[in-house]
């Protein structure tokens, strides 16, 4: 862990009870405000003419030729 990282979580450490979950709440809010815009870049992404375009094409020809497998084959689970 950085220098910077071990000061930020010992700061955190040292928050009283009251001022923790005010941290946390905020935290959560400011993850979740990431994940919307994550989310909302992988609609656009995949949606037809976005950039993962190409990639669902091969994708989708692959499964359609029989050239894929279960994950938990794949993974060795099966």
């Amino acid at each position: 862990m950085s220098g910077v990282v071990s000061e930020i979580a010992e700061r955190v450490k040292a928050l009283a009870p009251a001022q923790m979950d005010e941290f946390l709440s905020w935290l959560v809010e400011y993850e979740t405000d990431d994940a919307d815009e994550w989310d909302a870049q992988i609609v656009a992404d995949s949606a037809p003419g976005g950039r993962l375009g190409p990639v669902l094409a091969r994708v989708r020809a692959d499964i359609a030729a029989g050239r894929t497998v279960p994950l938990d084959e794949a993974i060795g689970h099966a």
